[in-house]
């Protein structure tokens, strides 16, 4: 496993340099390993889990280390994190495995005392019983508890109060569960589910919405159900927002941010692939990768190109529904991108401006009658009712619509991880009156 290590320390570093994604950097990172599928297995284990930790490891050696960790190389702090994350949290590692392998990483140090110090820090942290920091208050203590920025925890608290927010930092820890919408329009539900079954994996029909399936093991990409175009990867919460778009067959859609997609295909899915759903993004390539996806779903309705949500087209047509899947801080996936809640708080900030414009533009493309949606992934006040709120006060062209019936009768929803096991997610639809 010593490989293993050093690849999840190479690649946290990697991620406090350069401030990868980290399912891009993990992904990139193992496709060219050697490694075993068990020490895959484990460099992703402690890869995500030490930076999901991160906050708590850190107000740990804070506590342990004389000097601070500013002084140390981004090496001997991911070995120090890595090997409090093993010792606290990963059961099936022996604490003295834990303190011998990271001891032995960081001989490799020019430094020679520097495995001297990585030996001390562990072994003394076991010796004392293991301690969480001291902390000072209820957010502090919560904060080191989920391992979430005193900030994030104090917005939470003050826009949806103190059950709702601890549910929300409980949730935001842990693996996310993998979903997949299937597309019933090239096999009956039941023909997918055997074939996943038949390659090994579970899969189990969602109770939340349909053609929704719920599916354990690893690798899913690498499934006949996958490559034959039967299936793809989406989160419960997404395929709730299109179930709120609910385009028919035969209309015109726009999706204005689809890249990477999923939210177009499940639309066509939905439109049974009769009618014409145009996606766009910012770039290029994304909208190319859109194509593709579409072309292996056998969806021939969607049609994808490059543009500026944000600017009004005149060669836009008049839609029937517009779904404005805008980008956001992403608060609402951090389990699946941990790094998002190590973010300053000042770089979303300008966030909300952006997203209203692309709403109000956006909103110019829908017909008479027609409905627009509004969506993130992000628990955040500011960037979901409060763009909604300001939409409805500066366009009374347009009324509050209606969600699916799970949500009752009103025109948004703030969905938390604990509902369905999702993501978090923000649903408003609108209807335009004249």
């Amino acid at each position: 496993m010593s490989n293993a290590r050093e690849l999840a320390v190479r690649l946290l570093s990697r991620m406090d340099k350069d401030g990868s994604y980290s399912n891009l950097l993990l992904d990139e990172a193992l496709g060219r390993s050697q490694l075993s599928a068990q020490d895959k297995r484990f460099v992703s284990a402690l890869f995500y889990g030490t930076l999901e930790r991160r906050y708590t490891l850190d107000r740990i050696l804070d506590q342990r280390l004389k000097s601070g960790r500013s002084k140390l190389t981004a090496d001997t702090v991911n070995i120090l994190r890595s090997g409090l994350y093993q010792i606290m949290y990963m059961d099936s590692v022996p604490d003295n495995a834990a303190v011998n392998e990271s001891v032995k990483l960081a001989k490799r140090d020019k430094n020679p005392s520097i495995s001297g110090l990585v030996n001390a820090v562990l072994r003394g942290f076991i010796r004392d019983g293991k301690p969480l920091p001291e902390t000072s208050g209820h957010s502090d203590g919560l904060a080191v508890k989920y391992s979430c920025p005193v900030w994030l925890v104090e917005k939470w608290i003050s826009e949806y109060g103190d059950a709702a927010a601890e549910t929300m930092l409980a949730s935001s820890l842990g693996q996310a569960p993998v979903t997949v919408r299937a597309n019933t329009l090239r096999q009956p539900l039941e023909s997918i589910i055997r074939l996943l079954r038949e390659d090994g994996f579970t899969a189990e029909i969602s109770p939340v919405v349909p053609d929704c399936l719920m599916i354990g093991g690893a690798g899913i990409e690498s499934s006949r159900a996958y490559s034959q175009g039967l299936v793809h990867v989406q989160d419960i919460s997404c395929q709730l927002c299109c179930a709120a778009l609910g385009a028919l067959p035969g209309e015109t859609v726009l999706d204005i941010c689809s890249a990477p997609g999923g939210k177009t295909f499940t639309v066509a899915e939905m439109m049974n692939n009769e009618g014409e759903v145009l996606a766009f993004d910012l770039h290029g390539n994304r909208a190319r990768l859109i194509e593709r996806g579409a072309q292996r779903l056998g969806l021939s309705i969607v049609k994808a190109s490059a543009n500026d949500g944000r600017k009004y087209s005149e060669t836009m047509p008049l839609a029937d529904r517009v779904l404005c899947d805008v980008p956001c801080s992403g608060l609402g996936v951090i389990r699946r991108k941990p790094e998002i809640k190590y973010k300053s708080p000042e770089e979303f900030e300008r966030l909300p401006e952006i997203q209203y414009s692309i709403l109000d533009t956006s909103s110019r493309y829908v017909k008479s009658g027609g409905t627009l949606v509004y969506s993130t992934c992000t628990l955040s006040r500011a960037e979901n009712d409060g763009v909604s709120q300001r939409f409805l006060s500066e366009h009374p062209e347009f009324a509050k619509g209606k969600l699916p019936g799970q949500f009752g009768d009103g025109f948004d929803v703030t969905i938390t991880p604990d509902r369905f096991g999702s993501d978090g997610f923000y649903i408003a639809v609108f209807r335009r009156e004249r």
